[in-house]
């Protein structure tokens, strides 16, 4: 039976049960000759070799000029699985980025032509910014004494640098664990206490989609400089707070896309024949009211029911025991790409209570990084800067923990990127830089406004 690319999920799982094909495991299923698997075999999918490759993949950028053009591109994303969708078509006049396989260009271009939609190439073949990236990449055996911001590095070796810190400075770091993910791999962060008492908390998740490396570099980069800096307003704000940082809250996916799919998303939880949930739309406030999806083939599936990810679960427990003790006033999550600094909410154009102040303190974050950098960032809530979602870390920690000051970052490169998330290793430092500083800001911004009176 021939499948064309084109079936939307559901009908081909369909197709797949009526025919009466059986999957005997989701890992046979991924083996090749090479691999000499049998089928029923069991394979540890956490360490599977097999690696998506994206050979003449091209990303293109079009203009969404009228409801038609709204219609045809949401059509598009329901029917295809070899167009990969950065957001959804949701109003005329957006721009919206899409990655097309070597193998649907040509009906995509097509598609564009046909229905006279502006567009441009940003890419001709996406494989190769893969290659480049993936030689920026430190060796897994590197020592923790080598750590540092001109490459990217793997799990294994981010957590040897959280315990080498630990070592070194136990009267001020603490690791903590969070649990075992899906997979059962360890959700490590680290708390940082000068010893002062009586002061507020800040918490920085990062890396909840596997890709965005850039997050959970500028993670490392916040850790280091609140430690070693010789700067000394940098040291009264490491000391003004206690810092809690955990640089990969989803490590399954995290590890996956240094050995399996550079452009994974999700965390690892197997749905039949698809695997992942989007754990920036699994939080139980608001969960699924808009701008995520109900299937497991999307990359944006908010799970099938609102935090049911092992994930998410260690977040909401973590944070439900500490926030109060611990006096947490300041939730950060970072993000990448499109050079944002937003707040909540995304499931509603509805304002928080204390959304002029996050407004100010937004613009004058974005401010201090065109200051230190020249880029530019924009700032805003969820809903309106960058498109509704619902079921995000940020809102359940404002909306349900009542955490005043919470934002979410997306950090380089802007929002027409060529390179989308495949950020540059030249880029870590500038990027975490200016993210650092701006953070700054914000911390001192509502330290002036009385939040951690």
């Amino acid at each position: 039976m021939m499948l064309s690319g084109w079936i939307p999920h559901q009908l081909l799982l369909l197709l797949l049960l009526a025919s009466g094909m059986v999957l005997e495991s989701a890992a046979a299923s991924f083996c090749t000759k090479a691999d000499q698997c049998a089928v029923g075999e069991e394979v540890n999918p956490a360490t599977s070799v097999a690696q998506a490759r994206y050979d003449h993949t091209r990303i293109y950028q079009v203009q969404l000029a009228s409801e038609e053009h709204v219609r045809l591109f949401q059509a598009l994303e329901l029917a295809s699985d070899s167009c990969s969708f950065m957001g959804h078509a949701r109003v005329p006049g957006q721009k919206l980025t899409i990655m097309v396989t070597g193998s649907k260009v040509a009906d995509f271009d097509d598609l564009v032509h046909s229905y006279n939609v502006t567009h441009r190439v940003l890419n001709y073949n996406f494989q190769a910014l893969i290659d480049a990236n993936y030689l920026e990449v430190a060796p897994e055996n590197t020592p923790a004494d080598q750590f540092d911001w001109k490459r990217y590095h793997p799990l294994e070796s981010i957590y040897k640098w959280l315990e080498h810190l630990a070592e070194q400075h136990p009267s001020v770091v603490t690791l903590v664990d969070l649990g075992p993910s899906t997979q059962g791999l360890p959700i490590k962060g680290v708390r940082l206490a000068f010893g002062r008492e009586n002061i507020p908390s800040v918490f920085v998740e990062s890396g909840i989609h596997a890709r965005e490396w850039i997050a959970p570099a500028t993670a490392t980069y916040i850790i280091y400089q609140l430690l070693n800096s010789k700067d000394s307003e940098i040291q009264e704000l490491a000391r003004s707070q206690n810092w809690l940082i955990f640089p990969t809250v989803n490590p399954d996916g995290y590890r996956y896309t240094f050995v399996g799919d550079r452009m994974w998303r999700k965390n690892r939880a197997l749905f039949g024949i698809c695997r992942g949930v989007d754990l920036n739309r699994n939080f139980p406030f608001h969960w699924n009211v808009t701008g995520a999806s109900g299937d497991p083939c999307r990359y944006d599936y908010s799970g099938p029911s609102a935090g049911s990810e092992v994930e998410t679960q260690r977040i909401v427990q973590y944070l439900e025991q500490h926030a109060q003790g611990d006096r947490i006033k300041t939730f950060i999550s970072l993000h990448s790409y499109s050079q944002m600094i937003m707040f909540p909410y995304g499931h509603t154009p509805e304002r928080v209570e204390n959304y002029q102040d996050l407004k100010e303190m937004g613009q004058l974050a974005a401010q201090r990084i065109k200051d230190v950098s020249g880029r530019i960032y924009k700032s805003g809530s969820i809903y309106e800067t960058i498109y509704p979602s619902s079921g995000g870390s940020k809102d359940w920690a404002h909306g349900h923990l009542k955490i005043p000051i919470t934002y979410s970052y997306e950090l380089r490169g802007p929002a027409e990127s060529e390179d989308l998330f495949i950020l540059s290793a030249r880029e870590i430092e500038p990027t975490a830089s200016e993210a650092f500083a701006s953070l700054q800001t914000i911390v001192q911004e509502a330290g002036k406004r009385g939040y951690y009176h």
